[in-house]
């Protein structure tokens, strides 16, 4: 076990794409964690899915040993966090397992909407930060200007930041130094009852379920019999090892460290991430305080294609539940799409990675249902349901209100851009509450209803500013809305999967432009079919796609034009027939199209 003193626990935040998993690259090459021949770029980052995209889903812990220039050999401790907003509860939980944070900034774009929010998070967490100014050797790189942001806008000391480039390893020394010299070590007691956080956990097919670990006070052995306190499982220790990055077993943990163990756990449920970890013996007084449960925003249907795989869907489920603590899910059945989950995210991304990582990790077809938010439905009678489902809608004579989440967001733009980002924010019904700026940048905060963020308002931020915006919210509160039900017929059926909930004002506008792109993703029949918007009995829009035509009078060569007009009256009377009859598939390439709106 390493002494107390020689122990430094990070983390690194940023905004995405300033460079967080290039650095933990720099710092695990430089500090000999990896040969030579097994460094690949964004090594921390296992995940298929994270490769694709270029971002971090899942923090990633890496044990690091630095020979520092006072001769003195450290233990440095690495969680590597998402940026994205989505995965602001990953980050927040990775928070409490460390000391200190290395703040990295872009020295060429400066301070974003994310960097913002993930130090606020640091602060929370009562951390030691150090700036990091990365990305110097780019020729548009203003490292002064970018110091003076730090300072204006988050009010860090920024004059002793470390000047890096992740990239070509410049600088990335003075960074193990600094950790080294300015973050404080980890406080614990030996002696003291085992009192360890449960800091994520996730399912290996060999090992059963890996629980991460960061120990608070007393020491964890090999063969140890351990107690969960929240839900008072005993567990016998078949292994305990630190994170290399590949799992490495070690005789110990001491307080201070963090490392892993495995104790045949079968079902990922069983560990709740914020537990406490003690001695089934000897428990320590108190569990730790733990984290608040992530409060889900977005919900969605997931449906198998193929109802037989509904089983396999639940294990999928399940075994990803454990993995991902933000992530809830609950039975529900539809009359279109039979049995499936209806499923509660923090965000659009986590959604599609949610979805992503079923449909490859499990081999699972999915139809994927319209995102929506949760309502609160007062009734006549003084009843208050909460609606994460706008198929669930109760009788419109029944409601005497419906209050819908409101979001305070903060969104940093590039001067010129301002117009358009304001314009955006007025169209989705925002209320601006403040405006100020940190050099040539505005920065401004809004209230805007959370509906309207769900569906495609990170896109259309992205596009209005060429990129150059970023936005970050978090929840504030519910108010009342003049909310209706629209709901999407194709060929005279309703399509549950399709039904949203909207503000009256924009039902119109939202019913066209549904019905405009639906009209686009449904290949044609050999009938015709209506594509209807409907508020309570009213249509409101309507597009019909033509049928598609088959030559029957191919074989006719010459003769009376009788022969050919005998045929294309047979062909007429079989269409409408077949109309009355015909089943129209839609496919999950248009349920999921038809559900991001371009404005």
């Amino acid at each position: 076990m390493t002494p107390l003193a020689n122990i430094r626990n990070f983390s690194i935040v940023a905004h995405i794409d300033h460079g967080k998993s290039t650095l933990a690259d720099r710092l695990i090459q430089m500090t000999g964690a990896v040969e030579d021949r097994e460094m690949k770029e964004q090594l921390l980052d296992s995940m298929d899915i994270e490769r694709e995209r270029g971002i971090t889903i899942k923090a990633q812990t890496v044990r690091l040993e630095y020979r520092a220039r006072d001769g003195q050999d450290y233990v440095l401790n690495l969680i590597d966090t998402p940026g994205h907003v989505d995965f602001a509860y990953e980050v927040s939980r990775s928070m409490r397992a460390v000391e200190g944070s290395l703040l990295v900034v872009d020295a060429s774009q400066g301070v974003e909407a994310q960097t913002l929010a993930n130090v606020y998070q640091a602060i929370e967490a009562d951390h030691e930060i150090v700036p990091v100014l990365n990305k110097i050797d780019l020729p548009a790189a203003e490292p002064d200007r970018v110091r003076e942001q730090i300072e204006d806008v988050i009010g860090i000391d920024a004059s002793d930041a470390v000047l890096i480039s992740a990239k070509t390893g410049q600088g990335v020394e003075d960074v193990l130094e600094a950790i080294v010299t300015r973050l404080p070590p980890p406080r614990g007691d030996a002696e003291a009852p085992l009192k360890a956080m449960l800091v994520d956990s996730w399912y290996d097919a060999y090992l059963g379920v890996i629980v991460l670990v960061r120990i608070m006070d007393g020491v964890l052995k090999k063969g140890d019999r351990i107690r969960m306190m929240q839900t008072s499982a005993v567990y016998q220790l078949d292994r305990v090892g630190v994170f290399r990055p590949g799992l490495q077993p070690v005789d110990a943990l001491g307080p201070g460290e963090i490392g892993f163990l495995t104790a045949s756990i079968k079902q990922v449920r069983d560990t709740r991430v914020g537990d406490t970890i003690t001695h089934d013996k000897r428990p320590c007084a108190a569990p730790l305080p733990g984290f608040k449960p992530a409060q889900p925003v977005v919900f969605c249907g997931l449906f198998p294609v193929d109802n037989a795989e509904f089983e396999d869907l639940r294990d999928a489920i399940e075994k990803l539940a454990l993995n991902d603590a933000s992530f809830t899910h609950e039975m529900e059945t539809s009359a279109a799409l039979g049995f499936g989950f209806r499923c509660g995210f923090l965000g659009l991304l986590h959604l599609e990675v949610v979805r992503d990582r079923l449909e490859r990790e499990f081999d699972i077809e999915l139809i994927t249902t319209a995102p929506s938010v949760v309502y609160r439905v007062h009734t006549t009678d003084g009843q208050m349901l909460e609606l994460h489902n706008p198929a669930d809608m109760p009788d419109p004579m029944k409601i005497d209100r419906i209050e819908e989440p409101w979001i305070k967001a903060t969104i940093l733009v590039p001067d010129e851009y301002l117009g358009d980002v304001l314009k955006l924010c007025q169209d989705r019904r925002g209320v601006q509450t403040d405006l100020t700026y940190a050099g040539s940048r505005a920065m401004v905060n809004y209230d805007l209803p959370l509906n309207e963020v769900v569906f495609d308002f990170y896109d259309r931020l992205k596009s209005v500013t060429r990129g150059y915006a970023s936005f970050d919210y978090q929840i504030a509160d519910y108010r009342e809305g003049n909310l209706v039900r629209m709901t999407i017929l194709v060929n005279e059926e309703p399509v549950d999967a399709l039904s949203v909930i909207v503000h009256r004002d924009k039902a119109e506008a939202r019913g066209r432009a549904m019905c405009e792109k639906l009209k686009g993703l449904i290949p044609q029949h050999l009938f015709k079919i209506p594509i209807q918007a409907a508020v309570g009995g009213r249509i409101i829009a309507r597009e019909t796609i033509s049928a598609l035509r088959k030559d029957v009078t191919a074989k006719c060569y010459g003769g009376d034009v009788t022969r050919k007009r005998k045929l294309l009256e047979k062909q007429k009377a079989g269409k409408k027939k077949m109309r009355q009859f015909g089943r129209v598939d839609i496919p999950q390439e248009a349920f999921i199209s038809a559900l991001k709106m371009d404005g």
